[in-house]
């Protein structure tokens, strides 16, 4: 069997010239590296060098050789580059999913300038809306999870990266935008807006209605927040939104915010990551311009514990 210690010795005595040299490149003794080709030759059966030229020239066969040490041992080479650079959390994969639709507002710039700090490491992001993540971070799938719902599990360690106020965006005319505050009940009467997800996934349900056992009116769903916006504003429902992700709206005067319950509704967004790499540097990097450019970005946010 022919090991990539054979290529690595043709290729040696190819760019020195002669046995001696090879020999020095090597860090072995002549002898050694002798008997090192003779038990090639003897395995392969045929002569791969002629050994009375000066400098030493290879055979037909030495020369097929050489041309699968050519293809071979560049890869390797790479390969274990690669692998050190992995060791080190140089470089490696991060491929993240999200579960809030308007996280990306906040989202974007973090990955960007991610990109710029650490080239090397192969960037892949998914809406995590049609599937369920945890279970493919927990399997390998994924590398980071975006959630505002951790789900607790031995191997898995969830980061807070900001506190958000969830809030219910209203039709400037509506009788609830006086309200000081909206309680569970108001919005039996509702039609609510929201993302085209499962109720477990959504904090008005997990957070609000749930404990105390209400039902909007109607439930109306569409993916794009601009759309939901403009549905409220032509009082065609409600929707509940982190207070972030509407501040633009609010700016412009097309809707009304109202806190959810007289405590309010404060949620925290987590990354979750596997327990294992948690010392990994890009993940830490990562997550800590996450935190950078949601706080810097965003209004209405502060940071989590």
């Amino acid at each position: 069997m022919i090991g990539l210690r054979h290529l690595e010795t043709l290729d040696a005595i190819r760019e020195a010239g002669s046995l001696v040299e090879a020999a020095e490149r090597l860090h072995v003794t002549q002898s050694a590296l002798s008997h090192q080709l003779r038990d090639l030759e003897d395995r392969l059966g045929v002569s791969l060098l002629n050994r009375r030229t000066r400098p030493v020239r290879f055979t037909v066969a030495g020369e097929r050789l050489l041309a699968l040490a050519d293809q071979v041992l560049p890869l390797m080479r790479q390969g274990l580059r690669d692998i050190r650079s992995l060791a080190t959390g140089q470089s490696g994969r991060l491929h993240l999913a999200i579960e809030c639709h308007a996280c990306f507002q906040w989202l974007m710039p973090a990955l960007d300038r991610f990109r710029e700090q650490w080239p090397q490491v192969e960037l892949d992001l998914s809406a995590a809306f049609a599937f369920a993540p945890q279970p493919a971070l927990l399997r390998g799938d994924l590398d980071m999870v975006i959630s505002s719902d951790p789900v607790e599990h031995d191997a898995l360690l969830w980061l807070p990266l900001f506190s958000y106020e969830l809030v219910l965006a209203v039709a400037r005319d509506s009788v609830l935008a006086a309200r000081d505050f909206i309680d569970a009940q108001s919005l039996a009467d509702q039609t609510l807006i929201t993302y085209p997800v499962e109720r477990e996934r959504l904090d008005i349900f997990t957070a609000f209605l749930d404990h105390a056992g209400v039902e909007p009116a109607q439930i109306r769903r569409t993916e794009l927040t601009p759309m939901m916006i403009q549905l409220v504003a032509a009082g065609r429902g409600v929707a509940a939104l982190p207070n972030w992700a509407i501040s633009e709206y609010l700016q412009h005067d097309l809707i009304c915010s109202v806190p959810l319950g007289k405590q309010g509704v404060w949620r925290t967004l987590h990354a979750g990551i596997r327990r294992e790499e948690a010392e990994v540097p890009f993940l830490q990097e990562f997550i800590q311009t996450a935190k950078q450019e949601s706080l810097r970005g965003l209004q209405g946010i502060r940071a989590a514990s």
